[in-house]
């Protein structure tokens, strides 16, 4: 039982900063700026591990290559924390670096999912706060190739259901592979 108490507290903190990391990275890239509440509240959360990194690995173009290392290492940390935790078996260290890269694109994924509900909760209160400008800039490109896919049903944009339901396939086939290396 406590194996699995820090297990979870783990899998809580170090999710919540991985996806600060990429989060700030999506932020960068979709050129928002983080004068706003949401971006204080990145810059202030992952400023300690990005900053030394960009010293390192500086950022090119509208990529942070930083906050993207930033996450894999976060990742990279928790896995083998719990390889220590579970007896640290020899063989299985070589899989840590995909287990981590994969831990990556699920806080991606999962990410995705967050800001595609939270900007469809907001467009049926329609506030005009400036979280739900940040929200609407985040989750327009990941929505916009299914808009093109997807008509209008009824003058209904239906796009927000069908993303969410692709992103669960694709963290179902994430699991799915993920468990395939621990077998």
């Amino acid at each position: 039982m406590l194996f699995q108490i820090i297990t979870f507290l783990l899998d809580v903190v170090v999710g919540l900063l991985t996806g600060l990391c990429l989060l700030r990275l999506y932020m960068q890239a979709q050129r928002i700026p983080f004068s706003n509440p949401v971006g204080r509240l990145v810059f202030a959360l992952t400023d300690w591990i990005i900053l030394p990194l960009r010293k390192i690995v500086p950022a090119s173009g509208r990529w942070d290559a930083s906050s993207a290392i930033a996450a894999y290492l976060l990742q990279m940390l928790q896995y083998v924390l719990l390889w220590l935790m579970m007896g640290a078996g020899g063989g299985q260290a070589l899989w840590l670096p995909w287990l981590a890269l994969c831990g990556v694109l699920r806080v991606a994924l999962s990410g995705c999912v967050g800001i595609v509900l939270i900007y469809t909760i907001l467009s049926w209160v329609q506030t005009r706060s400036p979280i739900a400008m940040v929200m609407e800039r985040l989750a327009e490109p990941l929505l916009r190739p299914v808009r093109k896919v997807m008509p209008l049903i009824g003058g209904i944009d239906l796009s927000p259901l069908v993303l969410l339901v692709l992103l669960q396939i694709a963290l179902m086939v994430l699991g799915y592979v993920q468990a395939g290396v621990l077998m």
